[in-house]
């Protein structure tokens, strides 16, 4: 897909991997995909403006209900949309209702002239075995988005099939978010799929090999897993809490990419061995 416009609007909407939990900066905040995306496309649209509307935590109908809205009134001519995770996670997952929000959102942005981009989930059941038997979920949810995304002409990055993410250096320790890496090779893989100017499809490869983990240790590091992120999460939910409970945006309004922006990460994170 050739890029056949300047953008000068980028707008990202979605959860905490829009926002970038799991890849912290340097004042005790958080970059993500979408910044280092927005790295990328500035560099081939200079004087790009980027907002970021992401909170950890919400759920399909809130991001609808909290960011729309707001990032109709930026008017943006290109958006980004993660939404559907947090929703399909949860024991009791109304698919119809997450897919009828998504849409909604879908249909109001490409009304509004801007392009979108949606992806396709990775299958969380090969990065964290408790929550394998969500697979079939992520299978049958991205069937459905990528129905959406040929419905409304939107520009689909389509993760599902991509061994690289699903790679466990490519998610932080809770499993839930993405590493430093991770978001790098998400950020790369949007640059790709919207040919920006010194993109390619080297996301897609798969990453060098690591030291094989023996059993006993993959074990001691399943129940770690559970004690120190698993119940945390179930007792957030059983209390009626969410990690995104008090957050604000982190960029609520259209700034520039500055070069102070840019700074100290327009390379790729090492790849842990």
């Amino acid at each position: 897909m050739a890029l056949v416009q300047p953008f000068t609007r980028f707008v990202a909407l979605g959860d905490s991997q829009t926002e970038g939990v799991g890849d912290p900066d340097d004042n005790g905040g958080f970059r993500g995909w979408a910044d280092r995306f927005a790295g990328k496309l500035a560099a081939a649209n200079p004087g790009l403006l980027y907002a970021n509307l992401a909170i950890r935590g919400r759920r399909t109908a809130r991001i609808r209900a909290e960011q729309l809205g707001a990032a109709l009134a930026l008017r943006p001519d290109l958006v980004a949309l993660i939404a559907g995770m947090n929703d399909l996670i949860r024991p009791r997952f109304d698919q119809a209702g997450t897919l009828a929000d998504i849409e909604a959102m879908l249909a109001a942005l490409t009304e509004s002239g801007a392009r979108v981009i949606s992806f396709t989930f990775p299958d969380i059941g090969s990065v964290a075995p408790f929550v394998r038997p969500l697979s079939g979920r992520v299978r049958t949810m991205n069937a459905e988005l990528r129905a959406l995304a040929a419905k409304y002409d939107v520009t689909l990055v389509d993760f599902e099939p991509v061994g690289t993410t699903t790679d466990p250096r490519a998610w932080a320790n809770d499993r839930l978010h993405l590493s430093p890496l991770g978001h790098e090779i998400v950020a790369q893989a949007v640059a790709d799929t919207m040919a920006i100017p010194g993109a390619d499809s080297s996301w897609r490869d798969p990453l060098p090999p690591c030291v094989p983990q023996p059993p006993l240790d993959r074990v001691v590091d399943e129940l770690r897993w559970v004690a120190e992120h698993l119940a945390p999460w179930v007792g957030r939910r059983v209390r009626g809490r969410s990690s995104g409970d008090f957050v604000l945006p982190k960029r609520p309004q259209l700034t520039a990419v500055t070069p102070d922006f840019l700074a100290g990460w327009n390379t790729a994170p090492p790849i842990p061995s």
